[in-house]
């Protein structure tokens, strides 16, 4: 049986259409040029991939479908040959591997290929999902396509385009919409698609246990409006009533250690019922019986595998929550995981086509 030597770190890069994920891309390229991209081009003739410069590591096109819906079931086939080419020796050692969505395509698929597939997940880790987002245009494609809505939400990392063309009212009005909607994301500006290939490589994002301190970083809870016992506190910055309030990010917080199979319970409703609802969650939580704390973060219908820390990153011993939602009210996120955690933990018998979660390793 072939030994698995390292898990091969994967970018998810995705952006609405015309943003300049490409452009970037090459930037990538030239930097990383052992890199494997797997690239997704919606119409029936690819275009795209004559835009890329010399690269040493392999190209795989998925065209004529979205990667997300038509054609998803060809991804873990393509990452999979992808791997065993490697592994013969037929291709070369590529270090990493970056996968280009069209932009039309909503990111929780994917991760959940990446995440819930065994066979890929026991060789490849996602690292981190990076948007590119259109200065110029972005605020009115926000407005419009709730594609570009989810992408922005399930970002790890904003990267804002096209500054030299915009205006500054207008990148005011993007990166107001940016914090809107996911606030816990930082905003990079890039020009010409120029920026530090560590800037959105090797981030250890979807899998923060790996660096503990930047925990704070990585929840940003003090930017999202403060939601507990289902009654919202103090918002942290105005109302958007002119984006509407269809995408909600919050935060939630319980002082005392929470039940771990009644907070498996709430969570396995909340997916059930509203996993289109759910466009990313975080959270670090202190389970009863339990000395460390555990990271838990999911994007729609996946819940990222569970993860113990080696130890807290501070003195602040709450279980922490960051949500953002999509018609879906915080008051109700807010009950469903006071009332499974606090009073009704044998409410919820799970069947077994959906059993509840485990929040163990």
């Amino acid at each position: 049986m072939t030994t698995v030597p390292f898990s091969l770190p994967v970018t998810l890069l995705t952006g609405f259409l015309g943003s300049g994920k490409t452009t970037l891309l090459n930037t990538l390229l030239r930097a990383q040029p052992l890199t494997a991209v797997v690239m997704n081009e919606f119409g029936a003739v690819a275009l795209d991939h004559q835009l890329l410069e010399e690269q040493r590591g392999p190209l795989a096109l998925l065209s004529g479908g979205c990667v997300c819906c038509q054609i998803q079931g060809t991804l873990a086939p393509t990452l999979k040959n992808l791997w065993m080419e490697r592994d013969s020796g037929r291709l070369p050692p590529f270090e990493r591997l970056i996968i280009e969505t069209t932009g039309i395509a909503d990111p929780a698929p994917i991760i959940d290929t990446l995440v819930s597939e065994r066979w890929i997940a026991a060789r490849h880790r996602l690292d981190a999902v990076i948007t590119v987002v259109d200065a110029q245009l972005g605020a009115g494609q926000l407005a419009t396509h709730f594609e570009a809505e989810r992408q922005v939400a399930a970002a790890d990392r904003l990267l804002l385009t096209k500054t030299d063309l915009a205006s500054a009212t207008e990148i005011e009005a993007t990166r107001e919409r940016l914090h809107h909607l996911n606030p816990s994301a930082p905003q990079i500006v890039v020009t010409n698609g120029q920026i530090p290939a560590d800037e959105i490589l090797n981030l250890d994002a979807w899998r923060p246990q790996a660096r503990p301190e930047q925990l704070g970083r990585w929840l940003a809870v003090p930017r999202f409006a403060a939601v507990k016992s289902g009654r919202l506190v103090a918002p942290t910055a105005p109302s958007h009533s002119a984006h509407g309030e269809r995408i909600r990010s919050f935060s939630l917080s319980f002082d005392a250690p929470l039940d771990e199979t009644a907070l498996g319970a709430a969570l396995s409703m909340l997916v059930s019922f509203r996993a289109e609802s759910l466009l990313r969650m975080k959270a670090i939580v202190n389970l009863k019986g339990r000395e460390r704390p555990v990271v838990l973060h999911g994007v729609q219908h996946v819940l990222y595998p569970p993860a113990e820390l080696a130890a807290w990153p501070d003195a602040d011993r709450r279980s922490r929550f960051v949500f953002i939602t999509a018609d879906l009210e915080p008051e109700f996120v807010a009950r469903l995981l006071d009332d499974f955690t606090s009073e009704c933990t044998a409410e919820f018998t799970p069947t077994a086509a959906n059993p509840a979660p485990s929040v163990a390793n």
